[in-house]
Parts: C-alpha cells; structure tokens; sequence
C-alpha cells in the first residue's frame, strides 16, 4: 500500500476544511501556528554574528511537532500548505527546519482560496519555499524585536508609567496624539448660511441656499433685509446626466473600514471573523491589497448578476491595485462560491461580514447607476443675491440594487441638494415659505476611528495588510490609546428669521464634541510620543517607518539582503541610544515645589498603572485625569493631598471621601464590603460632611437597587432583552440567556452599545480557546484550558490525557478516552 502524502496548514479549521476535498490518499494536519519564534526572556538575535536570529520551540508546540515528525517520516510527500504570505511563508520554512524535512519530497502549495479545484491545483503545481519571502518576515521580526527590547527599557527609565514601546505602533499614536492637539488647539470660525423653502404655484416644495456664506450676523441681515418683500423666479434650469460606478471588490483595509463604518465592528473582530470564513471555505485569503478579480472569478460574477438582475445589470471589469508596494498577488476578497448568498449555522456577526462581502465583490461588476443632476437658479427681484437648488434622480439603480455605499461617519454632509425637484420652467414665479440665516461654525478634524486610521496608515505607507489589525490592537492594549465615546456640550446657535417683513432673532442649541468609539490619547500616549519625537524622531518619523516598509517589500522581491537593511538600520539607532540614555532627562514627574508647613517638596507624575498622583514624602494621593500634568499648581497638589479625608463613623464603618482619576467619590467601608457612590458636583470634597456624605451614599444604594430591579437597557437587533442585575458574585448585565461580568460603577451608567460590546469581546476570548468542533454534536468542543486542552459537552468538563490526539478521533473516542473534571462544588464542606 502507498504511503499516504501529508498536508501541514497552520490551522485546525483549516484542516478540517481540506480534508473534505482530499481522497485517502492524504493527511492533512496543523501546526496551529508558529512553531518557532524569538525567545520570550532575552533579546534572541546576535547582532554581531550578522543579526543571526536564535529561534527556540514554542512551549506548548512540543507535542504536535512530535506527531508531526512521525507522520513525515511515514509520508511520501510532504505538502507545506500554510497561508500565501510572508508570514504563512516564514511558518512553512520553520516547520521544514525544525522537522528536518527531507527536501526531496517535501513541497510548498499555496493557494488563495479553499475550495476543491483550488486545492488540486495548488498540488498539482508545487514550488520550493520562497526565502525572499521568509528574510522579509524575518527582517521585520528581528527589526521590531531590536527597536522594542532596546527602547522599552530606555522609555520605562525615562517615561514613568510607560509601557513596552514599539516601532510601528509609536507611529500610529503619533497619529492620533497630533490629532488630537489639532484639535485642542482648532479655533472655530464663524458663517452664516442663508437658505430658504419655496413652494411653486401648485404647492410643491423647492429648497434652496444662497450661493455664498455670510462672515457674520450683520452680513447675514444686510442680505434678509435686501429679501424682505421681493418676489423670486426661476432664472435658469441646468440639467445633465451622471452616473455613479460601482467601488471596487474588498481589499484588507477596505474590508476593516466598511465593518466598521456598518456594523461598529472593531479591527480585530473583523480580522478574527474574515480568518473563519476564509478557512471554513466561503470567501478567498483575506490579507490582501489587490483590487483585481481572476478570470474564473469574473466569470462566475457575471452569471449571477445575470441570473438575479439581468443582463443590463452586468458590466464586467478589472479593477486596478492602486496601493503603493502592494505585496503578493493575491485576488481581492471575494465569495469562493457566487452562487452562496447567506451562511447557514454561522454566527450572526459572520452572516453580515459574509454578506457584505459577497454584495461588494458582486456589485464591482455590476453597471454604474445613471442619474439626472438638476441645478436651478432662482433670482430675487431687484437683488442682485442668487439661490441654488440642485436634485438628482436614479434614471437606472445599476450597482445600487444590491450595493450602497454608506457615507463616511468622519464627513459632515454640506450638501443642500433634495432627492427630486418639482417640474420647473424657465420664468416661472416661487413663493417663499421661510428664509433664514443660521450661524454655523467650523468644525475641527475628526478624531480616528478604528478603520479611518486604518486608512491613514495605509495612505502613508505604513503597515500591510497583515499587520494593521495587530497595530490597532496593540495600542489599545498597551494603554497608548483608548477607544470610548464623548458625550459633547451644548453651545447656543443665532438664527436670524424672515417674518412679517421684519427679521426676528431666535436661539437653537446644538451638541458639539460628541464621539462614538473614537480613538483618544491617554497621557502616557502624549508623554511617550513626545519623548520619542524628541530623542528618537527617525522611530515616529511617517516618511522613514513608510522608507522601512519599502525595504521589506525590497527583500520580498529579491532586491535587497535582509542584513544589509538591518544594519543601516540598526547603527544609527544604537548611537542615539547611547546618547539618550547619558543625556536625557526623565519625564512624567516633575518638582512642584516646597510644601510651606513642612518644608517637604510637592511632587506630581504618572504611576505605573498610568494614573495620576500628587506627593509629598511618603505621603501620596491620586488625582483626577482631566487634570494636565505640565499645567498642576502646587496650591492645587497641596489641595489633593489631604486626601482620602476620613469623615467618621456610620453604622460601624468608616466613611471616607477620596479622588481617583475620574474625580471625587465617598466610600463606606464595612466588615462586609465597600460601597461606593460619586460626589455630586457643587459639593466640595474638602468641607462636605459626614451627614451629607451618608445621605448621599443611602440615596445612591437605593437608587442602584431600584435600577437593578427595573433596569432594562435594550433589546439586540435579533430581539435579545438586556438588563443589569446583581448576583452573587456580583453585578452583571445579562444578554438573553447568557451573563457578563460588569463592576460597580457601571451598573447604573452601562449603555446597550457597551453591553453588547462587553458580550462580543466575551464570544471572542472563548472562540480563540476552541480548537475543535465537533458535527455530530455542536454542543461539544475541544478547548485550550490553562495546562491543556479538553473537552466541553454542554456544562460538562472532559480531561483528555496527554498527547491524545483530538484532532482525528470522533467525539465518541474522546469520550472513551476521557475522565470525567470533578465538579467545582463538590470539594466544599457541608454545614
């Protein structure tokens, strides 16, 4: 009997997905992963053996390379069949060294979708592992292990409270901290927009805006009084076809922004859910910058835009990739099968990112939609002022019958055009309804989202397609920058008004500075950014970090050695290290002065959990974040420190009145707990007393047990209840049937949005943990615990032993194999 050919991919999903397609006479097995990397607890490259990396097994791998190895051994070709990028590359070339596979009769296949006759023709066209591709993953991974384990050290030295600093990732706080100090610093200025409703003789609605801004109120009323009793005619009518052509298919960043824009769905979630589709089969690699669709692709596009719409619907085209340094040819993100609309039994977040894709990919060879622009001018009598009014109309929906491209959350709409306009003639008399002038005022740039960083970063050149998702995510985690709301202020807005021929004043309001699930500078992020834009400034540099990533395209492409870039690199940097670490002075706490009692000096800085203090001695007190740290006074630092005040006893606790960073709040201490409760604002934490500190505390325990009973905070799109309850083990907000944990102080102020959120990051920290399931019983899962992986059926726990080998056996198998987890209650002690 011939000796089976063996498949490594990186993926179990992955490998289950194939072995549908292949005979017997293959094994398809994953490495899930790397195998290899740097070590954790040392630099791991001997930089002056030609930046000579040490790679070492990573822990848990030991056991699958094990198995790995004695099927290889038993195989007659071996068929490295990992991701077509350079990461996918770098995994397959670490498997052959660390198995010690034969060459001859091992192989690398790749392929950019998962589907039968992708896979046949993958094998039956085999390459070589590509080492330009492999040096452009090391070079980067050895360049980023330099820069952060050299740097991090100087930074936490210098920088107090700072986390790990990175390459890539400075230079996307740099990004938002610049943002956000252009916004801090914008001076809004003043127009006035005049604009008016008219209605024709047989009452139909004309809008329209004067065809210039006002500078200011007096302009605004030179103009409405120069209106008061004229009449007003149509002077001219313009009217010209347009059209509107369909976006091209998803390319990684587009595919981000446009889930985000949709759905709010964070970078990583989108990335996470695109990985399951593209292994389970449904849609093509999805670490791509290519626009561009193959002939099979176009083909099959264009028998169900046939099909569905017809004929006239379809255009077929070729998009071009427009991104510099795009990398691999891979297709654009695309269905594998056109013909599948929806997913069955997949996740509700995976059927829409799906859906999308498939609409967009669809939609890209569809026909442009036609439309009707109308421009009407329309002429005062005895007034030299003009208004316009502009219409459109679909003459042919095209691309728009499946498609719509929703308009950019980060744009403010100025457009004063109507859907349709009424039928009008040259001469023809309109009556005015309402005129008036409204003051308006400039807005400042628009803090990042998730996905317009994105769109930053890809503009200026920085980053890949397979490392945007790690780059947001890891300046979230490292508290560089947080993602979270605004709720805005209030600010007054003149209207002047036509009335009875006279101009009469009235006052609206509106919300400025609102945000939803923008990207905020915390102050580590400002004090990091501006230390290394002082003393490293090549590192946060936007055109040298888009030079480097050139350079790694370079190698990729065989135009370039990976050590000759990693030494003009690394020269320079290790001498401006040197000299920062002799020169620079540490920043993050700074000398107030001298406390007048005691003659102590008044410190102020940050803490290594990035909260604010104030100290004095060994005494230490926190401070609200909305203080700045380069603006704090020392009689403000001396204020602080006289904090937590004790304010005395109640119902033998201590009552006690204290400031974190989100401000003044009391707490009761008992032998039972602590409660909690904010300060009402007017109330001065330094003289309120101990009454007035009780009354409060009772009111805000009342209010939280009232809420808790009767709270219900919304429904889901899929008509889920969610409520914020306590149990015992604490507060929660419950989702339908499942539960997460919330603290205390969000049980009054959660949000339906940031339940869900809270429900979502829950569903992804247990789908990472899952590396098997089973079809026979969808309640039952393999999953990585702690030490090892298990299995899950319903409630119940399973231990497997050591090394069984999961992946093959049926759920029955594990079963047999497996011991029964002891229940966590029945170690307590009966009463």
């Amino acid at each position: 009997m011939p000796a089976r050919d063996l498949v490594i991919v990186e993926s179990p999903t992955k490998a289950r997905t194939i072995r549908r397609f292949l005979g017997d006479g293959y094994t398809v097995e994953s490495s899930q992963g790397h195998v290899r990397d740097l070590p954790e607890d040392k630099l791991g490259v001997e930089i002056e053996k030609g930046f000579q990396p040490t790679y070492i097994v990573i822990a848990d791998r030991e056991p699958i390379l094990q198995r790995l190895r004695k099927l290889a051994s038993e195989a007659g070709t071996i068929l490295l069949a990992t991701d077509e990028d350079r990461e996918g590359e770098a995994i397959a070339w670490h498997l052959a060294e660390v198995l010690k596979l034969d060459q001859a009769k091992t192989k690398r296949i790749v392929f950019h979708e998962i589907t039968r006759s992708a896979i046949e023709r993958a094998i039956a066209n085999p390459r070589n592992i590509d080492m330009n591709l492999v040096n452009a993953q090391q070079a980067r991974r050895i360049l980023d292990r330099l820069v952060g384990y050299k740097l991090s050290p100087l930074v936490w030295r210098k920088v107090a409270g700072a986390p790990s600093a990175g390459r890539v990732q400075s230079v996307a706080v740099r990004l938002i901290v610049e943002r956000e100090r252009e916004i801090e610093s914008f001076v809004p200025t003043e127009q006035y927009r005049l604009r008016g409703r008219f209605r024709t003789a047989k009452g139909e609605l004309v809008r329209a805006e004067l065809d210039r801004r006002l500078d200011d109120a007096e302009a605004a009323r030179a103009v409405l009084s120069k209106l008061i009793g004229a009449t007003f005619t149509v002077e001219s009518l313009q009217t010209k076809p347009g059209k509107k052509s369909p976006p091209p298919p998803f390319t990684t960043s587009t595919l981000q922004q446009e889930a985000s824009r949709r759905f709010g769905m964070p970078i990583r979630v989108t990335m996470q859910i695109a990985q399951q589709l593209y292994e389970s089969g449904y849609i093509t690699y999805m670490r791509t910058d290519s626009v561009t669709l193959s002939e099979e692709a176009l083909a099959a596009a264009g028998e169900t835009i046939v099909e569905l719409f017809g004929k006239r619907y379809h255009n077929r085209r070729q998009y071009q990739t427009k991104v510099a340094n795009a990398q691999e040819a891979h297709e654009a993100i695309r269905p594998t099968d056109f013909s599948r609309r929806t997913l069955d039994g997949e996740s509700r977040q995976a059927q829409q990112l799906y859906e999308l894709i498939w609409k967009r990919a669809l939609a890209s060879q569809m026909s442009d939609a036609e439309l009707e622009r109308t421009i009407v001018t329309i002429a005062p009598s005895h007034n030299e002022e003009r208004f316009i009014a502009e219409g459109e109309v679909i003459t042919f929906d095209g691309f728009l019958r499946l498609y719509s491209d929703q308009r950019d959350e980060d744009t403010e709409s100025e457009d004063p055009s109507q859907a349709t306009l009424p039928s009008l003639a040259v001469g023809e008399q309109l009556f005015p309804e309402d005129l008036w002038a409204r003051q308006t005022f400039s807005r400042p740039p628009a803090r990042y989202t998730e996905a317009s960083l994105v769109r930053k970063l890809e503009e200026l050149g920085i980053g890949r397609p397979s490392t945007y998702a790690t780059i947001i995510g890891r300046i979230q985690e490292r508290g560089y920058v947080e993602r979270r709301s605004a709720d805005g202020t209030t600010r007054d807005i003149q209207v002047l008004r036509l009335r009875d021929g006279a101009i009469v004043e009235e006052t609206e309001t509106e919300v400025v500075g609102a945000e939803r699930n923008k990207l905020f500078p915390t102050a580590i992020g400002n004090l990091v950014t501006d230390f290394l834009t002082e003393h490293f400034p090549d590192i946060v540099d936007y055109q040298f970090t888009a030079t480097v990533e050139e350079q790694f395209d370079q190698i990729a492409r065989g135009e370039l050695y990976w050590q000759t870039m990693l030494e003009s690199f690394y020269k320079p940097f290790e001498q401006r290290l040197g000299q920062v670490i002799a020169t620079a002075p540490s920043v993050g706490r700074r000398m107030l002065g001298k406390d007048p009692e005691t003659g102590e000096d008044v410190y102020v800085g940050i803490n290594r959990y990035q909260r604010f203090y104030v100290q004095r001695g060994d005494r230490f007190a926190n401070i609200p974040s909305a203080e700045q740290l380069d603006a704090l006074t020392l009689d403000r630092a001396l204020y602080y420190l006289q904090f937590p005040r004790v304010l005395g006893q109640h119902k033998g606790g201590q009552v006690v009145v204290a400031f974190n960073d989100r401000g003044p709040y009391l707490e009761w201490r008992t032998e039972t707990g602590r409660r909690f409760a904010s300060l009402p604002a007017g109330l001065d934490p330094a003289t309120i007393e101990l009454g007035d500190a009780v009354s409060i505390l009772e009111h805000a325990e009342s209010n939280a047990q009232e809420r808790v009973r009767t709270r219900n905070i919304g429904t889901t799109p899929d008509g889920k209840h969610v409520a914020v309850g306590v149990g015992r083990y604490g507060p929660y907000v419950r989702i339908g049937d499942e539960f997460v944990s919330i603290t205390a102080d969000q049980i009054e102020t959660i949000t339906l949005e940031q339940a869900l959120r809270l429900l979502e990051e829950k569903h992804q920290q247990q789908e990472r943990r899952i590396l098997r399931r089973f079809e026979e019983n969808p309640k039952a899962l393999i999953v990585q615990g702690k030490s090892k992986p298990y299995l899950q059926v319903g409630r119940k726990i399973y231990w497997l032993p050591d090394g069984a080998n999961y992946e093959q056996l049926s759920l029955d198998e594990c079963l047999a194999i497996a011991t029964p987890a002891k229940s966590r209650h029945t170690s307590r002690r009966k009463k």
